[in-house]
């Protein structure tokens, strides 16, 4: 999915959805910024705001978040949980989530250059979803790059309990799946489906 500046895209959704604008640096540029009037938005407006806040974060063209919302719509149960655990189990989500990777860009990158295998087979799609039990791992002749050596100074996120990472063998493994907490993420899920609902 190309994205354009994520300066603009920061400034009109919010500055959590990239990593990059998720500092004090850019907090304090828009603090300096002078406040313009916002408009009211619409129900509509306000729907495809909180969609495009979901297509950013998770790097998602509009025919991929179109066929997962669909996908949730039909099945049975709670649709916000199904969607997301669409968006968390992707393949480039995950390496992003145990660690691999500074960002999901540089995730999907990881993966569309066939950096990681799952269960010992070699993939290069990012959108692939796992499933429990599965594992992925950095592959043997991927291993002695330069893109793994460990950085003290790198900030560590903290890995989902639905994952374990041995670092050591740089190994994932899916133990469960993701559980939706609504106030962590920085879009509401369920205005998303309001608009793929219509």
């Amino acid at each position: 999915m190309l994205i354009g500046s994520r300066y603009k895209i920061a400034r009109r959704y919010g500055p959590e959805l990239f990593e990059k604008t998720s500092t004090q640096k850019f907090a304090l540029r828009e603090g300096q910024r002078t406040g313009k009037r916002m408009r009211a938005r619409s129900d509509y407006g306000v729907q495809i705001a909180e969609k495009q806040k979901a297509r950013y974060l998770y790097g998602l063209g509009e025919r991929q978040i179109r066929k997962y919302a669909r996908e949730a719509l039909e099945k049975k149960g709670a649709a916000a949980d199904a969607l997301f655990s669409s968006f968390e189990t992707r393949l480039d989500n995950v390496a992003y989530r145990a660690g691999l990777a500074p960002t999901r860009r540089a995730a999907r990158q990881i993966v569309s250059h066939g950096h990681l295998s799952v269960n010992g087979r070699r993939l290069t799609i990012p959108s692939k979803s796992v499933f429990v039990g599965e594992t992925i791992a950095v592959r043997e002749r991927s291993a002695q790059k330069k893109l793994w050596l460990e950085d003290e100074k790198k900030e560590q996120r903290p890995i989902p309990a639905w994952l374990s990472y041995d670092k050591t063998k740089r190994v994932i493994t899916v133990s469960g799946m993701p559980k939706l907490q609504r106030e962590e993420l920085p879009f509401r899920i369920d205005t998303v489906l309001e608009f793929y609902r219509r």
